[in-house]
């Protein structure tokens, strides 16, 4: 046991898998009657070890697929700072996306004072827990495209605030605020200046219209 952490645990187990096999398939071949299958062929032993082997093999490709996802999970960054987290996702989202006289600087510090009400509002004392997301990029965009829409019916204009109305903690705000990103990067929404500063409007793209 405490030669276990210097030794290659899987390639030992593999080695005993193999090892063990052959000797059962060496002992039935000593025995004089082969044993048969229910049609009264004779069974070659040989082809369990093919059929164990090409078992092991596919499990071994699940299992390293598995722990190539695991190590790039691992790898993510899931707390840090809020500017440059936001800042790369949006970024990357808007590589292509031009906002009229809208900066992305602007839409960030936007979203950044937004949020921060948001914590303000619901700030409670540190406790660690795992939740479970009830929200989907999808269904703020599906909704966000519903209030923009909502103009046509003579609705008001939405503004940047607006759409995080409903947002009751960081993560809806953060699903919402990339669903967004999103919809601007298809065209299917774009923003207006406001008259305040960091102030924006939303309006339906020209997205929709190119075929």
């Amino acid at each position: 046991m405490r030669a276990a952490d210097r030794m290659d645990i899987d390639l030992a187990s593999e080695f005993v898998l193999v090892a063990a096999t052959l000797c059962r398939i060496k002992a039935k071949m000593l025995i004089p009657r082969k044993p048969v299958d229910e049609e009264g062929n004779e069974i070659d032993p040989r082809e369990e070890l093919v059929a164990r082997l090409l078992e092991y093999k596919r499990y071994k490709s699940v299992l390293k697929e598995l722990r190539t996802l695991e190590t790039e999970r691992g790898m993510r960054n899931y707390r840090g700072n809020i500017t440059d987290e936001l800042d790369q996702l949006a970024t990357k989202a808007l590589v292509d996306v031009e906002l009229e006289s809208v900066t992305l600087f602007k839409l960030l510090r936007a979203y950044e004072r937004m949020l921060g009400r948001l914590e303000d509002a619901n700030r409670k004392p540190v406790v660690h827990e795992i939740a479970q997301f009830t929200h989907t990029i999808e269904e703020q965009q599906i909704r966000i495209m519903e209030l923009v829409e909502a103009i046509r019916f003579g609705q008001p204009r939405p503004g940047f605030v607006d759409i995080f109305g409903v947002c009751h903690t960081r993560i809806h705000a953060i699903v919402t605020f990339l669903g967004l990103l999103e919809l601007l990067n298809m065209r299917q929404v774009r923003l207006i200046p406001g008259d305040v500063v960091n102030e924006f409007w939303l309006e339906a793209g020209d997205g929709g219209e190119e075929e």
